[in-house]
Protein backbone atom coordinates (compact mmCIF):
# COMPACT_ATOMS: atom_id res chain seq x y z
CA UNK A 1 0.00 0.00 0.00
CA UNK A 2 1.52 3.35 -1.07
CA UNK A 3 1.05 6.37 1.30
CA UNK A 4 -0.98 8.15 -1.87
CA UNK A 5 -3.36 5.63 -0.50
CA UNK A 6 -3.42 6.58 2.96
CA UNK A 7 -6.69 7.91 3.58
CA UNK A 8 -8.89 5.04 1.57
CA UNK A 9 -8.41 2.54 4.42
CA UNK A 10 -11.00 4.06 6.60
CA UNK A 11 -13.79 3.42 3.85
CA UNK A 12 -14.20 0.30 3.67
CA UNK A 13 -17.74 -0.25 4.65
CA UNK A 14 -19.56 2.07 2.11
CA UNK A 15 -17.44 2.52 -0.87
CA UNK A 16 -20.25 1.44 -2.79
CA UNK A 17 -23.03 3.62 -1.39
CA UNK A 18 -24.17 5.76 -2.98
CA UNK A 19 -22.61 9.64 -2.98
CA UNK A 20 -24.68 12.62 -2.61
CA UNK A 21 -23.93 15.18 -5.85
CA UNK A 22 -23.10 17.79 -3.85
CA UNK A 23 -20.67 21.09 -3.64
CA UNK A 24 -18.04 21.46 -1.32
CA UNK A 25 -19.05 25.07 -0.29
CA UNK A 26 -20.59 24.40 2.84
CA UNK A 27 -17.65 22.12 4.01
CA UNK A 28 -15.03 25.03 3.76
CA UNK A 29 -16.90 27.46 6.17
CA UNK A 30 -14.52 28.65 8.52
CA UNK A 31 -16.80 28.87 11.69
CA UNK A 32 -15.69 27.16 14.57
CA UNK A 33 -17.17 25.48 17.31
CA UNK A 34 -17.35 26.89 21.11
CA UNK A 35 -13.68 26.22 22.94
CA UNK A 36 -13.58 23.12 24.60
CA UNK A 37 -14.00 22.45 27.98
CA UNK A 38 -11.59 21.71 30.74
CA UNK A 39 -12.13 17.57 31.19
CA UNK A 40 -12.32 17.27 34.75
CA UNK A 41 -9.77 13.95 35.72
CA UNK A 42 -10.87 11.70 38.58
CA UNK A 43 -9.59 12.66 42.09
CA UNK A 44 -7.63 9.54 42.09
CA UNK A 45 -6.39 6.33 39.53
CA UNK A 46 -5.54 6.91 36.16
CA UNK A 47 -7.68 7.49 33.76
CA UNK A 48 -8.53 4.93 31.01
CA UNK A 49 -7.84 5.45 27.43
CA UNK A 50 -8.75 2.80 24.63
CA UNK A 51 -6.63 2.58 21.55
CA UNK A 52 -9.24 1.36 19.00
CA UNK A 53 -7.16 -0.94 16.24
CA UNK A 54 -7.67 -2.99 13.52
CA UNK A 55 -5.80 -4.31 10.13
CA UNK A 56 -3.95 -1.27 8.31
CA UNK A 57 -3.97 0.74 11.42
CA UNK A 58 -1.54 3.80 10.60
CA UNK A 59 1.07 3.43 13.27
CA UNK A 60 1.94 7.22 14.47
CA UNK A 61 -1.72 7.85 14.59
CA UNK A 62 -1.92 6.01 17.41
CA UNK A 63 1.47 5.53 18.32
CA UNK A 64 2.20 9.51 18.44
CA UNK A 65 -1.01 9.65 21.20
CA UNK A 66 0.28 6.79 22.75
CA UNK A 67 3.73 8.14 23.75
CA UNK A 68 2.16 11.52 24.90
CA UNK A 69 -0.13 9.83 27.46
CA UNK A 70 2.32 7.69 28.89
CA UNK A 71 4.47 10.50 29.16
CA UNK A 72 2.14 12.58 31.34
CA UNK A 73 3.29 13.51 34.73
CA UNK A 74 1.24 15.41 37.40
CA UNK A 75 3.28 16.77 40.52
CA UNK A 76 1.22 15.71 43.84
CA UNK A 77 -0.87 12.73 42.05
CA UNK A 78 1.20 10.14 43.56
CA UNK A 79 2.52 6.30 41.86
CA UNK A 80 1.10 4.92 39.19
CA UNK A 81 0.36 6.07 35.68
CA UNK A 82 -1.58 9.09 35.17
CA UNK A 83 -3.60 7.57 32.14
CA UNK A 84 -3.34 4.15 31.45
CA UNK A 85 -3.66 2.78 28.22
CA UNK A 86 -4.38 -0.69 26.41
CA UNK A 87 -5.63 -1.52 22.74
CA UNK A 88 -9.13 -2.81 21.57
CA UNK A 89 -9.80 -4.85 18.86
CA UNK A 90 -12.59 -6.93 17.43
CA UNK A 91 -11.61 -9.77 18.78
CA UNK A 92 -7.71 -10.62 20.59
CA UNK A 93 -6.61 -12.01 17.32
CA UNK A 94 -3.48 -10.22 15.94
CA UNK A 95 -3.55 -7.18 13.66
CA UNK A 96 -1.80 -6.03 11.08
CA UNK A 97 -0.87 -2.50 11.10
CA UNK A 98 -0.18 0.05 8.06
CA UNK A 99 3.77 -0.82 7.33
CA UNK A 100 3.38 -4.39 8.50
CA UNK A 101 3.62 -4.53 12.58
CA UNK A 102 2.12 -7.36 14.09
CA UNK A 103 -0.01 -5.91 17.62
CA UNK A 104 -2.44 -8.21 19.95
CA UNK A 105 -5.28 -6.64 21.46
CA UNK A 106 -5.09 -6.07 25.24
CA UNK A 107 -9.19 -6.53 25.01
CA UNK A 108 -11.39 -7.63 22.53
CA UNK A 109 -14.30 -5.59 22.42
CA UNK A 110 -16.65 -7.91 24.40
CA UNK A 111 -14.38 -7.87 27.40
CA UNK A 112 -13.01 -4.23 27.09
CA UNK A 113 -12.41 -1.75 30.48
CA UNK A 114 -14.81 1.18 30.02
CA UNK A 115 -12.68 3.50 28.90
CA UNK A 116 -12.54 7.12 29.62
CA UNK A 117 -10.63 8.22 26.48
CA UNK A 118 -11.24 6.55 23.33
CA UNK A 119 -8.56 7.02 20.38
CA UNK A 120 -9.76 5.87 17.18
CA UNK A 121 -6.61 6.44 14.60
CA UNK A 122 -6.91 5.50 10.86
CA UNK A 123 -7.50 1.88 9.69
CA UNK A 124 -9.85 -0.59 7.96
CA UNK A 125 -12.85 -1.59 9.69
CA UNK A 126 -15.82 -3.70 8.69
CA UNK A 127 -17.43 -5.17 11.54
CA UNK A 128 -20.46 -3.35 12.29
CA UNK A 129 -20.37 -4.59 16.32
CA UNK A 130 -17.07 -2.72 15.87
CA UNK A 131 -19.20 0.55 15.25
CA UNK A 132 -21.81 -0.74 18.02
CA UNK A 133 -18.63 -0.69 20.62
CA UNK A 134 -17.53 2.56 19.39
CA UNK A 135 -21.36 4.12 19.82
CA UNK A 136 -21.49 2.69 23.30
CA UNK A 137 -18.82 3.42 25.16
CA UNK A 138 -18.75 6.83 23.64
CA UNK A 139 -21.62 7.75 25.70
CA UNK A 140 -19.72 7.74 28.94
CA UNK A 141 -16.44 8.59 28.13
CA UNK A 142 -15.10 11.95 28.76
CA UNK A 143 -13.78 12.20 25.05
CA UNK A 144 -13.39 10.31 21.77
CA UNK A 145 -10.88 11.41 19.11
CA UNK A 146 -10.04 10.00 16.18
CA UNK A 147 -6.38 11.08 14.36
CA UNK A 148 -6.38 11.10 10.45
CA UNK A 149 -8.76 9.19 8.16
CA UNK A 150 -10.57 7.80 11.66
CA UNK A 151 -12.94 10.29 11.18
CA UNK A 152 -14.85 8.39 8.26
CA UNK A 153 -15.01 5.53 11.50
CA UNK A 154 -16.48 8.15 14.42
CA UNK A 155 -18.56 9.66 10.62
CA UNK A 156 -19.82 5.57 10.00
CA UNK A 157 -20.64 5.37 13.73
CA UNK A 158 -23.01 8.49 13.79
CA UNK A 159 -20.57 10.63 15.99
CA UNK A 160 -20.05 13.50 14.00
CA UNK A 161 -23.75 14.43 12.56
CA UNK A 162 -24.55 17.89 13.32
CA UNK A 163 -20.65 18.26 14.60
CA UNK A 164 -17.50 20.03 13.05
CA UNK A 165 -14.27 17.85 12.24
CA UNK A 166 -11.28 17.55 9.88
CA UNK A 167 -9.38 14.76 8.36
CA UNK A 168 -6.74 13.85 6.41
CA UNK A 169 -6.29 16.68 3.74
CA UNK A 170 -6.23 13.99 0.80
CA UNK A 171 -9.69 12.92 2.06
CA UNK A 172 -11.44 16.29 2.18
CA UNK A 173 -13.33 16.09 -0.68
CA UNK A 174 -14.78 12.36 0.03
CA UNK A 175 -15.28 13.04 3.61
CA UNK A 176 -17.45 16.20 2.56
CA UNK A 177 -19.41 13.75 -0.05
CA UNK A 178 -19.87 10.86 1.95
CA UNK A 179 -20.93 12.74 5.30
CA UNK A 180 -22.79 15.89 3.86
CA UNK A 181 -24.56 16.50 8.16
CA UNK A 182 -21.05 16.87 9.35
CA UNK A 183 -19.21 20.06 8.86
CA UNK A 184 -15.46 19.86 7.58
CA UNK A 185 -13.08 22.14 8.58
CA UNK A 186 -10.13 22.64 6.42
CA UNK A 187 -7.34 24.34 7.47
CA UNK A 188 -7.60 22.91 10.96
CA UNK A 189 -5.27 20.87 12.88
CA UNK A 190 -8.05 19.79 15.10
CA UNK A 191 -11.19 20.13 15.96
CA UNK A 192 -13.08 19.99 19.32
CA UNK A 193 -16.93 19.61 19.98
CA UNK A 194 -18.30 18.69 22.96
CA UNK A 195 -16.74 15.26 23.93
CA UNK A 196 -15.90 14.11 20.16
CA UNK A 197 -12.55 15.87 19.04
CA UNK A 198 -11.36 15.00 15.41
CA UNK A 199 -7.44 15.46 14.08
CA UNK A 200 -6.03 16.08 10.63
CA UNK A 201 -3.45 13.34 9.11
CA UNK A 202 -0.76 11.47 10.79
CA UNK A 203 1.33 14.02 13.06
CA UNK A 204 -1.76 16.12 14.30
CA UNK A 205 -2.60 13.22 16.68
CA UNK A 206 0.13 13.85 18.81
CA UNK A 207 -0.97 17.53 18.91
CA UNK A 208 -4.18 17.44 19.82
CA UNK A 209 -3.44 14.65 22.29
CA UNK A 210 -1.34 17.04 24.00
CA UNK A 211 -3.65 19.44 23.63
CA UNK A 212 -6.30 16.61 25.88
CA UNK A 213 -3.56 16.55 28.27
CA UNK A 214 -4.07 20.44 28.54
CA UNK A 215 -7.87 20.17 28.94
CA UNK A 216 -7.41 17.56 31.90
CA UNK A 217 -4.40 19.00 33.75
CA UNK A 218 -3.30 22.57 32.17
CA UNK A 219 -0.55 24.06 29.88
CA UNK A 220 2.06 23.75 32.13
CA UNK A 221 1.48 19.75 32.19
CA UNK A 222 1.00 19.56 28.32
CA UNK A 223 4.12 21.92 27.97
CA UNK A 224 6.19 19.36 30.17
CA UNK A 225 4.87 16.28 28.31
CA UNK A 226 5.82 17.98 25.10
CA UNK A 227 9.54 18.66 26.77
CA UNK A 228 9.43 15.48 28.38
CA UNK A 229 9.21 14.00 24.01
CA UNK A 230 11.56 16.20 22.79
CA UNK A 231 8.94 17.67 20.80
CA UNK A 232 9.29 21.27 19.32
CA UNK A 233 5.80 20.85 17.06
CA UNK A 234 3.39 23.92 18.27
CA UNK A 235 0.40 22.99 16.54
CA UNK A 236 -0.89 21.96 19.84
CA UNK A 237 -1.45 25.19 20.94
CA UNK A 238 -3.26 26.58 17.66
CA UNK A 239 -6.14 24.68 16.15
CA UNK A 240 -6.00 26.49 12.92
CA UNK A 241 -2.20 25.47 12.39
CA UNK A 242 -2.88 23.26 8.92
CA UNK A 243 -4.18 26.68 7.01
CA UNK A 244 -1.61 25.17 4.72
CA UNK A 245 -3.96 22.87 3.56
CA UNK A 246 -6.83 24.99 3.48
CA UNK A 247 -6.47 26.12 -0.25
CA UNK A 248 -6.62 22.69 -2.42
CA UNK A 249 -3.78 22.72 -4.65
CA UNK A 250 -4.19 22.94 -8.55
CA UNK A 251 -4.01 20.60 -11.34
CA UNK A 252 -2.25 21.41 -14.71
CA UNK A 253 -1.50 19.58 -17.89
CA UNK A 254 1.94 19.18 -17.22
CA UNK A 255 1.64 18.71 -13.49
CA UNK A 256 -1.93 16.73 -13.12
CA UNK A 257 -3.70 15.95 -9.57
CA UNK A 258 -5.91 13.45 -8.78
CA UNK A 259 -9.23 15.34 -8.68
CA UNK A 260 -10.73 13.07 -5.68
CA UNK A 261 -7.78 13.61 -3.30
CA UNK A 262 -5.39 15.86 -4.75
CA UNK A 263 -2.95 14.18 -4.95
CA UNK A 264 0.34 14.01 -7.93
CA UNK A 265 -0.10 11.49 -10.63
CA UNK A 266 1.70 10.20 -13.62
CA UNK A 267 0.10 10.45 -16.44
CA UNK A 268 1.57 7.52 -18.07
CA UNK A 269 0.87 4.83 -15.63
CA UNK A 270 -2.55 6.59 -14.05
CA UNK A 271 -6.01 5.21 -14.63
CA UNK A 272 -7.49 7.99 -16.47
CA UNK A 273 -10.92 9.32 -17.66
CA UNK A 274 -12.50 12.08 -19.67
CA UNK A 275 -15.40 14.26 -18.74
CA UNK A 276 -16.60 17.22 -20.60
CA UNK A 277 -13.79 16.87 -23.14
CA UNK A 278 -11.49 17.27 -20.58
CA UNK A 279 -8.78 14.03 -19.47
CA UNK A 280 -8.68 13.23 -15.88
CA UNK A 281 -5.67 10.93 -14.28
CA UNK A 282 -6.18 9.05 -10.76
CA UNK A 283 -3.65 8.08 -8.19
CA UNK A 284 -5.67 4.76 -7.99
CA UNK A 285 -8.66 3.03 -9.85
CA UNK A 286 -11.06 2.92 -6.66
CA UNK A 287 -10.69 7.26 -6.86
CA UNK A 288 -11.80 6.93 -10.86
CA UNK A 289 -14.82 5.03 -10.10
CA UNK A 290 -15.91 7.58 -7.24
CA UNK A 291 -15.26 10.33 -9.74
CA UNK A 292 -17.13 8.75 -12.93
CA UNK A 293 -20.37 8.24 -10.25
CA UNK A 294 -20.63 12.30 -9.55
CA UNK A 295 -17.56 13.78 -11.91
CA UNK A 296 -19.22 17.15 -11.29
CA UNK A 297 -18.66 17.30 -7.61
CA UNK A 298 -15.02 16.90 -7.54
CA UNK A 299 -14.55 19.27 -10.07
Amino acid sequence: MKRRELFRISTAMGLGAALPALGLANAQQPGAPAPAAPLKPPAQGSIPVAFLLSDNAVVIDFGGPWEVFSNVSVPGRGEGPVFQLYTVGATEAPITTYGGMKIVPNYSIANAPAPKLIVVPAQTVGDPAVLDWLRQASRTADLTMSVCTGAFILAHAGLLDGKSAVTYHGAFKDFAMRFPRVTLRRGARFVEEGNIATAGGLSSGIDLALRVVERYFGRAVASNTAYTLEYQGQGWLDPNSNSIYAKARRSSERHPLCPVCDMDVDKASAASTTYRKRTYYFCMEEHKKLFEAHPASFI
